[in-house]
């Protein structure tokens, strides 16, 4: 019997992954400081493929030169990146895994640089917090254009789909929160207001491609310390509203994946959303998952794929060896040289000693 994992995974458009496991967007600082690919970056990418991942996602890439979030990020708002785009989707492609970019605009959490000292979000921040300008009407359909010329761009070298990031707080989802969106316009106030972002960059990207290219949306269900103004219920509402406008998958990042839901602590957040959706648009979720039990509880509570991040940096061959017997992953702290084995350049391994006991010294 074949392990449900490793079970073909069909987008609501008809496309098909090999499998139900998924490289997770994680951020690395490993591409130029112009956005273009770097071959650190590509080969980290590429080994995830190899190593049997049926999906990969990059990292955050930014569609507008000011929503760059750190250094070292891919990019996809000019066609010099075009290049590196179309040289990763063979890569990728020539091990068998379907290509994800990720697709983000900092917001006010952009990196601060001599040509964009002050970022944007749809509220200035607060007094005691550094500065943020409000975005102008103006502003944000420009910034809604840029999402549709990326997702246009990417498909035009073969990338097979983009993920809004609308999680984690960068700029879809400062929008989306009643807390940091304190705007009294039609992109503020009431939810429907506050998701008109998201939905329209939807909107606009679907326009701007074929069928064929999926186009998917990354959301955080609840708030957090670090993330305040969202709400279980209005995020279920704004993946609804989302599937409605084409959505081909829904991906909830989770943090901790074992863990109930915070406001129904009865209930784990992949069964909510997955009663809440339609049948046809895949579940993706992603937080602390290492074994395949932890993958398969995943999708005994309703998901229809799971997302690995730091156990994907850890094992490149998760995929692959998952059906051993007696499998058992490696775990951190790994030393360099490890980790340069599974693919990781330098830029990368130095921003994981960031990580608390990630890399061995």
């Amino acid at each position: 019997m074949t392990n449900p994992l490793l079970v073909p995974l069909t987008f609501r458009n008809g496309r098909s992954a090999r499998n139900r496991v998924w490289l997770a967007p994680m951020t690395n600082m490993s591409s130029h400081a112009d956005g273009t690919l770097s071959d650190d970056e590509l080969a980290f990418l590429a080994a995830r493929a190899e190593g049997g991942f049926g999906i990969v996602e990059t990292c955050a890439a930014h569609v507008t030169r000011d929503g760059q979030g750190w250094a070292g990020a891919l990019a996809m708002f000019d066609d010099t990146h075009r290049a590196g785009w179309q040289r990763l989707a063979q890569e990728v492609h020539a091990h068998g895994s379907l290509l994800i970019g990720q697709a983000y605009h900092g917001g006010s959490r952009a990196y601060r640089s001599a040509d964009h000292p002050v970022p944007w979000s749809c509220s200035p921040a607060a007094p005691d917090e550094p500065e943020v300008r409000q975005a102008t009407p103006d502003l944000i359909e420009s910034t809604i254009q840029a999402f549709a010329d990326a997702a246009r761009r990417l498909e035009s070298v073969g990338v097979d789909g983009i993920e809004l990031h609308g999680a984690h707080g960068y700029l879809l989802c400062q929008f989306l929160s009643s807390v940091l969106n304190q705007r009294s316009d039609e992109w503020g106030g009431s939810l429907k207001n506050r998701a008109r972002l998201v939905r329209r960059v939807l909107q606009a990207s679907r326009a701007a491609v074929s069928d064929d290219f999926i186009l998917g949306v990354r959301l955080s269900p609840e708030s957090s310390s670090s993330l305040p103004g969202l709400d279980l219920d209005e995020t279920l509402q704004v993946a609804s509203w989302l599937c409605d406008d084409g959505a081909d998958f829904i991906h909830i990042s989770l943090w901790h994946a074992e863990n109930n839901s915070a406001k129904r602590p009865d209930e784990h957040p992949a069964r909510i959303f997955r009663d809440a959706l339609p049948h046809d648009v895949p579940l993706i979720t992603a937080g602390n998952i290492w074994t395949m039990e932890d993958a398969m509880a995943q999708l005994d509570y309703g998901a229809d794929a799971v997302a690995l991040g730091r156990a994907a940096i850890a094992n490149p061959d998760w995929p692959g060896r998952v059906i051993e017997q007696g499998f058992d992953p490696s775990r951190p702290p790994l030393t360099a040289r490890e980790l340069q084995e599974r693919a990781l350049g330098s830029v990368f391994i130095d921003y994981m000693r960031k990580w608390s006991d990630f890399v061995a010294d």
